[in-house]
C-alpha cells in the first residue's frame, strides 16, 4: 500500500505568528463568552454595504475608550501605560508568496471612526495589503525575518513593553475568524501581547426573549479575553456591560 504524502516548506512568514502566540504564554487570561442581539445592526450593515467587523471595531474602540484601563500594560519600568487614543490591531487575511497570511493591521483612532472609514479601510487592504504599513513591512521583510527567531522574539518583547512600538502596532487585539464558519460559534485564541483582545465568533437567527415575549433575532458570539495581571475581574465587567449597550443600539455609532 503507497502512502502518499505532500511535504512542503514551512512558511517563513508563520514564523513571526509562532513568536505573536509564545509572547502570550505568561498572560493569566480571563475569557467571558458574550451573546448580544445585533438585529438592528444588521439590519443597517447590510442596508448601508458595511462590513460588521467594522461595526464590531468601533463598537470596542468606544467601548474601551469609556475603559481604558482595559487596554493598558506595563511599560519598562514597570508603571502602567494608557493610550488616549484606541488603535485596534485587526486581522486581515491576505495573499504571500507562500499562501495566505494574518496580516495584523492597526485600525487608528477606532474610538472616533465611523463604521464607513473602517470598513473602505479593512477592504482596501484586503484588495491590497501594501496600503497598511504592516502588509507593506510584511512583503519586504516578512521572510527574512521568519528566518530569524530571535529577531522575532526581540520585537515581541519591545512591542509588550515600548508605547513606541505600541502606537505603531496597536493598543487592542481583533480577529473576525469565527465570522468565517458560517452560523453561530465561538472562537477561543491565544493571547499574545495585548492586554484586550477580542475574538468576533459566529452569527445567526437564535430563539431570543425580548420584553418577555420569544423571537427570532440575529445573535452575535463574542469572546472577550483580558489579561487578569492589569486588569481586574469588575472593570473587565464594566467594559463588557459598555460594549454590549453599543452593540445592541447601533444609533450610538456614526454611520
Amino acid at each position: 500500500m503507497t502512502v502518499e504524502i505532500d511535504r512542503r516548506p514551512f512558511p517563513a512568514e508563520r514564523r513571526i505568528v509562532l513568536g505573536g502566540l509564545r509572547s502570550g504564554k505568561r498572560m493569566a487570561t480571563m475569557s467571558a463568552l458574550v451573546q448580544v442581539d445585533v438585529s438592528e445592526a444588521w439590519e443597517r450593515i447590510h442596508d448601508g454595504d458595511l462590513s460588521p467587523t467594522a461595526f464590531v471595531l468601533a463598537c470596542v474602540g468606544r467601548g474601551v475608550a469609556a475603559h481604558p484601563e482595559v487596554h493598558a500594560y506595563r511599560g519598562w519600568s514597570g508603571r502602567l501605560v494608557m493610550h488616549r487614543h484606541v488603535d485596534i490591531a485587526t486581522m486581515v487575511e491576505v495573499q504571500t508568496p507562500d499562501g495566505s497570511f494574518p496580516l495584523a493591521h492597526p485600525v487608528r483612532n477606532t474610538e472616533a471612526r465611523s463604521v464607513s472609514e473602517i470598513s473602505s479601510e479593512l477592504r482596501s487592504i484586503r484588495h491590497d495589503p501594501s496600503t497598511s504599513g504592516s502588509g507593506r513591512l510584511l512583503m519586504r521583510w516578512g521572510s527574512k525575518a521568519g528566518q530569524m527567531p530571535g529577531l522575532i522574539g526581540l520585537g515581541y518583547l519591545t512591542a509588550r513593553h515600548s508605547p513606541a512600538v505600541r502606537r505603531r502596532t496597536g493598543t487592542v487585539t481583533a480577529s473576525s475568524v469565527g465570522m468565517m464558519m458560517g452560523g453561530n460559534g465561538y472562537a477561543i485564541g491565544t493571547p499574545t501581547i495585548s492586554t484586550l483582545t477580542v475574538i468576533i465568533g459566529g452569527m445567526g437567527e437564535r430563539a431570543w426573549v425580548v420584553d418577555g415575549e420569544l423571537a427570532v433575532r440575529t445573535i452575535l458570539d463574542l469572546t472577550v479575553q483580558i489579561d487578569h495581571r492589569v486588569v481586574d475581574g469588575a472593570p473587565a465587567a464594566r467594559f463588557g456591560a459598555t460594549l454590549r449597550h453599543l452593540l445592541e443600539h447601533p444609533d450610538l455609532i456614526t454611520w
